[in-house]
């Protein structure tokens, strides 16, 4: 077998291996947007393995009528107070670890992420009572300092990467030339790290928009969209199921896709 071959084995390998892929993960959604768009008759229909007839009245019950626009706009502000409130905390954090040498920082590293081993349900009955303290429960803040706890240790050890990888030289040089170090930070070391802290933005916001647990145990009537469609699909018919699993996933799929062809763009890397 000559070189020219095995090099013409691996392509195929490598394109059958993405087309599987791709397969793997779109199916479901592609599955999903046509059931939640085809007729309940298609859908109890033995004869008829996709839906041939179309219909938008099970997507507008759930966002109109039973209250998933409400929940969506939710989930939208809480995910965007998520991403405020972890980068408030979480930049200083992770610049000090990238920037200082100080005892214990192995250990605090190690820390935030030995927080992530605890599950969320241990911690519902005392949180709840915090909350009810605080004047929390049933809030959109409440709900996004819940979800910022659980992205912080995430933020703190993107943004320590990021801010270990930009020059140290460069922000000293500002120093010398009479800038502060928070204005050297903001004008030198804070631009060079805007593609990273953007990769810890989309974390942060899929992690807020996927996590239910906590928007359903502090939450009545603010509700976050995954906290109504638990509750909703409980007892929904099927085809309904399928149409929440679209209105779940479409914000969170134009987000990503918008936030990544930005990120790649801070990069220098055009998207054609």
């Amino acid at each position: 077998m000559n070189e020219k071959t095995k090099h013409n084995l691996k392509k195929l390998g490598f394109y059958t291996l993405i087309f599987i892929v791709v397969v793997w993960m779109g199916l479901p959604l592609l599955v999903s947007i046509l059931y939640a768009f085809g007729t309940p008759e298609d859908y109890y229909s033995p004869n008829k393995v996709i839906p041939l007839h179309f219909t938008v009245e099970t997507v507008k019950m759930l966002l109109f009528t039973l209250g998933g626009w409400e929940a969506l706009k939710n989930s939208i502000i809480v995910a965007t107070l998520s991403i405020v409130i972890s980068f408030i905390l979480g930049l200083p954090a992770g610049y000090s670890i990238a920037r200082f040498i100080f005892p214990g920082k192995d250990t605090i590293k190690l820390g935030m992420l030995a927080l992530k081993i605890f599950p969320v349900p241990i911690m519902a009955v005392p949180l709840i009572m915090l909350y009810i303290r605080l004047h929390l429960l049933d809030t959109r803040l409440g709900v996004a300092f819940a979800h910022s706890a659980g992205a912080l240790p995430l933020v703190v050890l993107i943004t320590a990467s990021i801010f270990a990888g930009t020059s140290a030289e460069l922000e000293e040089a500002g120093m010398v030339f009479g800038l502060t170090r928070f204005q050297s930070f903001l004008k030198i070391t804070l631009p060079l790290a805007l593609p990273g802290l953007a990769a810890a933005a989309m974390f942060t916001f899929v992690g807020s928009w996927n996590e239910v647990f906590a928007a359903s145990v502090l939450t009545f009537k603010h509700r976050t969209l995954p906290a109504l469609m638990l509750t909703l699909m409980e007892t929904a018919p099927d085809y309904y199921k399928f149409a929440a699993a679209f209105i779940m996933a479409f914000p969170a799929i134009i987000y990503v896709a918008v936030a990544r062809k930005y990120l790649i763009s801070m990069w220098g890397i055009a998207l054609k």
